[in-house]
């Protein structure tokens, strides 16, 4: 069996104990991945370091490729390096534009003006890199491209898949518009896109934003991604 959860620490800590009980009272052998994948969360993962970074859209990519794998029934070591693999090679960043309301407690979760925006701001309302005025979603997408791309070194030609990630409350059109920004910006950086998925993946209830997830392919991640998948929450023939 092999978990693969975003590194938030009650992910990390119910995951583990769920991994102990089954391997102490079933027997079950258990594999985790941790993805952190939003550059705006921490640092760069230094070599031997601990990855301190959000797990946020970029991890649907992980789940796609892991699941492509185990269908071709790779054993578990084999499944999780190529989670691993995946984690390794994207990168995420957003931007919220209001906050969401949990029906239980009634209230938004943070607040954050009419007219403002909050680049890097986490899915559950974690704080971002910056607050300010709301801009363009030209201007809005080329800073988060920027900053993906200058975080993870892509190189010049190499084939890329890409999620246009609304978070709960942004209209499909408007995914859209950053789905055009975003092909402008990654030609000019001389990178090739194979797929793109537009749509809402990874949301945090009612919030407005969006989320650019960029993963680097080799031929092995691209044969997972275009894998066929057939579940409740994706599909693809």
């Amino acid at each position: 069996m092999l978990y693969i959860y975003g590194n938030y620490n009650g992910d990390i800590f119910n995951f583990d104990m769920a991994a102990e009980q089954a391997d102490f009272e079933e027997n079950i052998k258990v594999a985790s991945v941790v993805a952190g994948d939003d550059v705006a969360s921490a640092g760069p993962v230094e070599t031997g370091g601990v990855n301190k970074r959000r797990g946020v859209a970029g991890i649907v990519f992980v789940y796609k490729c892991a699941g492509a794998a185990a269908d071709a029934m790779l054993p578990l070591e084999e499944v999780k390096r190529v989670a691993e693999k995946a984690c390794a090679n994207v990168r995420t960043m957003g931007v919220a534009l209001t906050p969401c309301v949990v029906p239980r407690v009634g209230k938004p979760g943070f607040t954050i003006g009419d007219d403002e925006m909050e680049i890097g701001m986490g899915i559950h309302g974690e704080t971002g890199i910056r607050r300010g005025k709301l801009e363009t979603a030209d201007q809005i997408t080329a800073e988060m491209v920027e900053a993906i791309v200058n975080d993870k070194p892509f190189d010049n030609g190499s084939e890329v898949a890409v999620l246009i990630n609304g978070l709960g409350g942004t209209p499909l059109d408007e995914q859209y518009i950053i789905t055009r920004k975003v092909d402008e910006l990654l030609k000019k950086h001389e990178l090739k896109v194979h797929r793109y998925y537009v749509g809402e993946y990874v949301t945090s209830l009612e919030m407005a934003g969006v989320s650019i997830s960029i993963m680097q392919l080799d031929e092995e991640l691209k044969k997972y991604l275009d894998a066929p998948a057939q579940t409740p929450f994706f599909v693809q023939l």
